[in-house]
């Protein structure tokens, strides 16, 4: 069993005692943690009595039906039911943070778009500095995903959240976080990930700041490992390299607030007291992290650019096999060697509707412009590609194996049309003249079989 110490309840610490390092590795396991000796039930659920006078109580990420290699759900035991961590509700206005379905008719969502980063603003938490940038499907019919950039300079003080909507899928850019969640803490920094599941409570707090990131709000079934077909057993993203936080728990009475996001509106209530107070817990619905740097990319060998859904990391499915509801797809350092080969992405449309983002370094499809921080849009059944310089270069380069190393750029990539917001289209720093990125790429053909 993991151990953890309880919080001093006389001190006003900032976050979940123990050591935050500690860790479980794995991804859909089944886990057991425990913060004091003996108070997790062993043989059964749902004792007569708990220990330490703890009530027993499950947290459910699906329905009680689900086939068994879907079915998640966690059993914890807590200090206070959860019914005790809400009272009466009072509507919330968190104006920046949207949900589908969200169709502006004087919003243009149909176009090639990028933006520079979006500049901190001051005083902002991880609930009134979220900026969403597109919505897609709707969130009351639990398809489709939205999109935001968080900015966030302040920790969450005796202030709590839950999404009822949706997982989250955090993915920071600059500064460090640290989530204190019911089932552990999680602290989280540049080229980490991490997944925030429906129903979790936890609050947020600054490690260093100021900071900025993505978050891909997911509002159907659950982010898996793709399937890896013929690639086998290995490579992508491995299972052992997700980790799971071990149980650590508060024990502190102080006027709170538990936000809650329900039915795509923000709505809050008041309690006195934490409601981070899991003692132990087991299950296979929780929240983890992943380390970005432990992707294996794999490619083309010898010729031809693959399809970049090798990239993907994490997918959403939907009722269309093969067609996800969210993809999440990683591009990053990896070896170039494909022969007499466009080696960058090539020239595509499609149906899925990618908003891309920059972590760190260049991209390669995109030498100037997409700076770290930055995003692009291109909606489904729109064309894109490579600039003039990207194509230029790749069209004339020796073709010796080349290492692209120092970047990291991600797609949020989904079936459905990504719809602006008002925020990005108005608001948010968008390069206007990113269109005309393709507009000087010449004619070269000449008719000729040598023209090539």
């Amino acid at each position: 069993m993991n151990r953890q110490t309880k919080i001093d309840a006389m001190t006003r610490a900032p976050s979940l005692a123990g050591p935050h390092e500690g860790y479980m590795p794995g991804f859909g396991n089944d886990f057991e943690t425990e913060a004091l000796p003996g108070a997790l039930p062993q043989g059964m659920n749902s004792p007569q009595r708990c220990a330490y006078g703890l009530y027993g109580e499950q947290l459910s990420g699906t329905a009680f039906t689900a086939p068994g290699h879907q079915n998640e759900r966690t059993w914890c035991y807590r200090i206070r039911p959860s019914v005790r961590h809400t009272h009466r509700f009072a509507s919330l206005d968190l104006s920046y943070w949207k949900s589908a379905p969200l169709i502006d008719p004087d919003v243009v969502s149909l176009g090639q778009y990028r933006w520079d980063p979006v500049p901190h603003a001051e005083g902002t938490t991880w609930l009134t500095g979220m900026r969403t940038m597109t919505t897609a499907g709707d969130v009351n019919t639990q398809v489709g995903m939205a999109a935001h950039v968080y900015l966030v300079t302040e920790s969450m003080v005796d202030a709590y959240f839950y999404s009822a909507d949706s997982e989250l899928l955090v993915v920071p850019q600059q500064g460090r976080l640290r989530f204190a969640t019911e089932l552990g803490t999680i602290d989280l920094a540049p080229q980490e990930i991490a997944i925030l599941p429906r129903g979790l409570v936890y609050r947020v707090e600054v490690l260093e700041g100021p900071c900025r990131g993505f978050v891909c709000e997911n509002y159907g079934q659950k982010f898996a490992l793709p399937e890896r077909g013929p690639i086998g057993a290995n490579c992508m993203a491995n299972r052992r390299d997700f980790k799971t936080p071990v149980a650590a728990f508060e024990d502190r009475n102080a006027p709170s607030t538990v936000t809650v996001k329900w039915g795509g509106r923000f709505h809050v209530t008041e309690i006195g007291h934490s409601p981070l107070d899991v003692v132990a817990w087991h299950g296979n619905y929780a929240p983890v992290k992943y380390d970005l740097n432990t992707y294996c990319p794999v490619g083309a060998v010898l010729f031809d650019h693959p399809d970049p859904s090798i990239f993907t990391l994490l997918t959403a499915p939907s009722g269309v096999p093969g067609t996800a509801n969210i993809d999440f797809v990683l591009f990053r350092d990896r070896w170039m060697v494909a022969e007499d080969t466009f080696r960058p992405p090539w020239y595509h449309k499609n149906v899925m509707s990618e908003l891309m983002g920059n972590i760190h370094g260049q991209y390669d499809a995109k030498p100037k412009g997409f700076v770290p921080g930055g995003l692009s849009l291109h909606n489904m059944m729109l064309p894109h590609g490579p600039d003039r310089q990207a194509f230029e270069g790749a069209s004339t380069a020796d073709l010796a194996p080349v290492k692209l190393a120092d970047t990291m750029s991600f797609m949020f990539e989904t079936r459905f049309p990504q719809h602006l917001t008002p925020f990005a289209a108005q608001e948010a720093p968008l390069q206007d003249d990113y269109i005309d990125c393709w507009s000087d790429l010449p004619k070269l053909f000449d008719g000729t079989p040598e023209g090539k």
